[in-house]
């Protein structure tokens, strides 16, 4: 790739540099190319070296993309062992200048360098101590700490750094299909005619319909009823499900249960609070949290006194468990089927599934395997689209997928 030829203005060098970081297949939009060229006006790199470490700590999240970032900066702006820098960026700082947080933010960029070079020294110690089949070569990379966390199981996941994700869980919309209601709503068009509203509106003008006034069915979105397993092994999933569902927009609707050993109603204990307070009045009202796993018990006591009065009937189902059950695996298979002859869609979101190689063979999960429209890993934040996808899906699946299965 030919260097291409840099304008004094530092913004235009960031934005043709971006570009050929995008060619080369970085997501580099115009967000880090700005933070990019703000760092650059902060630091004044007087070397290539500080310079690459202002790209690496503004333009890049993964280990992968700072390889591509040194290959595209060398082609650019040339080795990073030559001291010269490219016309047009501003020369190094003769002593501190701008407010006490814009010093702060240089200098934490320019220490970027110097902890590289102390990690590097590091490799090189250990390379000479190691063979060369068993030395690792780490390479660490810079970016949004979001980011990165966005990608992290949830089960590795501190609460603190759970917490950092509530605001893109914010981002997040958990919609479910509309129905059809059995109200009716009027506007001009409908196909059939309202005649109480066309009378009403022609007393104005002295009897005389000028207009006639029509009515549709109504359509409502489904509800949406959340089974979460808070068993050892599911505890840290229904930590960031349950948080999930109180920052996504219109999760705050759903009717919410926890189950371990016994199944818990958690919508009235979770209402208008936030995120972190939920995760914690979640723990206090659930006795069994930690528990053991009963799938079946708990979704027979949903049908037997939720399910039969009618909070199934044509909701969107979601169930978060791994499919582990101490108990008999036969209940599981009756009670799934009662449930789906109700609900309009049963999505399972099992964590497990992120395994190319998974097979329902647990004796809970292969029960319910041919009952689900939908199963998903929801694992971490990333995964969490495809359960966003899976939700909104307006087309009953299930028939397709007890047909794969059986």
């Amino acid at each position: 790739m030919a260097a291409p030829g840099i304008a004094d203005d530092l913004a235009a060098m960031a934005a043709r540099f971006g570009a050929a970081l995008r060619l080369a297949g970085l997501p580099v939009g115009p967000g880090r190319s700005e933070r990019f060229a703000a760092a650059v006006a902060l630091v004044r790199p007087p070397n290539r070296r500080d310079l690459f470490n202002c790209a690496l700590a503004t333009l890049v999240s993964s280990k992968d993309q700072a390889d591509i970032l040194l290959a595209v900066f060398t082609d650019v702006f040339g080795p990073l062992d030559q001291a010269g820098l490219p016309a047009g960026l501003p020369g190094p700082r003769t002593g501190p200048s701008g407010p006490p947080e814009l010093q702060a933010q240089a200098e934490a960029v320019a220490a970027v360098g110097t902890r590289l070079e102390l990690l590097g020294l590091a490799a090189e110690n250990e390379d000479a101590a190691e063979s060369d089949e068993d030395q690792q070569i780490l390479r660490p990379y810079l970016g949004s700490n979001v980011e990165r966390l966005a990608g992290t199981d949830f089960a590795d996941l501190t609460d603190a750094e759970l917490a950092q994700l509530a605001a893109s869980m914010r981002k997040i919309t958990l919609s479910v299909p509309n129905r059809r209601s059995r109200r009716r709503d009027t506007r001009p068009g409908g196909r059939r005619t309202d005649v109480r509203s066309t009378l009403r509106q022609a007393r104005r003008t002295g009897g005389h319909a000028f207009r006639l006034i029509g009515e549709e069915p109504a359509v409502r979105p489904r509800r949406l009823v959340v089974l979460c397993d808070i068993s050892g092994s599911m505890e840290p999933y229904a930590r960031a499900m349950i948080q999930l569902l109180y920052c996504a927009a219109g999760g705050a609707s759903a009717e919410v249960f926890s189950f371990a050993t016994r199944l818990t109603r958690l919508t009235t204990a979770l209402a208008r609070t936030t995120p972190a307070v939920a995760i914690a009045r979640a723990a206090q009202t659930a006795p069994d949290w930690h528990g053991g796993t009963r799938l079946g018990e708990a979704l027979k006591e949903f049908n037997d006194r939720y399910g039969r009065r009618g909070m199934a009937r044509g909701a969107v189902v979601l169930i978060i468990s791994d499919g582990w059950d101490t108990g008999d695996p036969e209940i599981v298979r009756q009670e799934m089927r009662r449930l789906s002859l109700v609900a309009f869609r049963i999505v399972w979101m099992n964590p497990r599934t992120k395994s190319a190689s998974y097979e329902p063979l647990a004796g809970g999960m292969a029960a319910a395997w041919p009952y689900c429209d939908a199963v998903v890993s929801g694992h971490n934040l990333e995964a969490v689209s495809h359960l966003g996808a899976a939700l909104a899906d307006p087309v009953r699946r299930r028939a397709m997928v007890a047909a794969v299965t059986t």
